[in-house]
């Protein structure tokens, strides 16, 4: 079946709520076969992840209280954009350097990630850097976290364990250790 035939056409929205990181919409939409359906959407302004890798292979990591899911996990560095229009990549580097207190030379892009694309059109890109410099975090007045140095074998295994169970970071963990895998190759 050609794309074109599975795409869902919007005939109709009304904002749900409009709250500070959260837009919530519902809107009425027409199916492939002509009949109608509701989805309720969550619209973000859009995201970054990083996999910051020291040179000795060790990956920097938070440890986190998360919420809405009453724990404690454990994410590589992330944020959301200040606007849909802000570049990417300066995300990245300012949440990195907020968060961690980390700069770096080699900057990868390793693609987008959404999370939840049945409800939420939330985009992160995620990235892998390398050749790292330390500083001091700059963390929000809202924001604790903890920065820990993991190998980034033992990050994998617990990725495959489920230790690791923020999505994000499973995704992008994963790809990073591929991508370094094939520059150790072609070295």
């Amino acid at each position: 079946m050609e794309e074109r035939k599975l795409r869902e056409m919007q005939v109709g929205s009304e904002e749900i709520f409009d709250g500070v990181i959260l837009h919530v919409m519902r809107d009425q939409v027409q199916l492939p076969n002509g009949h109608r359906s509701i989805r309720e959407v969550i619209r973000h302004v859009g995201a970054v992840c990083v996999v910051p890798v020291t040179a000795d292979g060790k990956v920097v990591v938070e440890r986190q209280y998360r919420y809405p899911i009453d724990q404690v996990i454990t994410e590589i560095p992330a944020g959301k954009l200040d606007s849909k229009e802000e570049d990417r990549l300066h995300a990245a580097k300012r949440e990195l350097m907020e968060e961690t207190g980390i700069t770096g030379d080699t900057w990868t892009d390793m693609g987008l990630y959404y999370g939840a694309p049945a409800y939420s059109d939330e985009k992160i890109t995620m990235y892998l850097v390398q050749d790292l410099h330390m500083g001091q975090q700059h963390l929000d007045e809202d924001e604790f976290l903890n920065v820990e140095f993991v190998p980034m074998e033992e990050l994998v295994e617990e990725i495959l364990s489920g230790k690791i169970t923020d999505g994000k970071t499973q995704a992008a963990i994963l790809k990073a250790s591929m991508l370094m895998k094939k520059q150790n190759r072609a070295e």
